[in-house]
């Protein structure tokens, strides 16, 4: 079972990372933040545009390792079409899944970012795994 959700991960950030859909700069933003993680170097620019409370289009543009990367895309993905306090309980599921607190259900909401549970386990990528998602939380905390 661990080599299945192990190569599971692999396909997972090698998709998102050869082809990411939401890595592009977003017209006519409503919100940007800088997201930086200075240990390993991550930079990146989430862009999010909303229709009232709702999440109708987002992007980011940057640098960093290939789970930062395929974190935010994965996120991306997850959160458009969601209100802000949907994006905000998903953020907060995926943190506490990172940090191995979060249940099996909660974990199976995060559908593809579930990929990302066993990061957990390698206390050095963690804050790549968070990056997006942190930037996510100050971003709809802006307003």
């Amino acid at each position: 079972m661990e080599i299945k959700s192990r190569n599971f991960y692999n396909e997972i950030l090698t998709e998102h990372n050869m082809h990411p859909d939401y890595k592009h700069e977003l017209e006519n933003a409503d919100l940007r933040l800088e997201g930086v993680n200075p240990n390993c170097g991550d930079d990146i620019w989430l862009e999010l545009k909303l229709d009232g409370d709702v999440i109708v289009d987002g992007a980011y543009t940057g640098d960093g390792c290939a789970i930062s990367q395929a974190s935010a895309d994965i996120m991306l993905g997850l959160i458009i079409g969601k209100t802000r306090e949907e994006a905000l309980g998903l953020s907060d599921i995926f943190t506490r899944m990172i940090k191995g607190e979060a249940s099996d259900e909660e974990i199976d909401s995060l559908e593809e970012a579930s990929a990302l549970r066993d990061i957990a386990h390698m206390p050095a990528r963690v804050k790549c795994a968070v990056l997006g998602w942190h930037t996510l939380d100050e971003l709809l905390g802006l307003e």
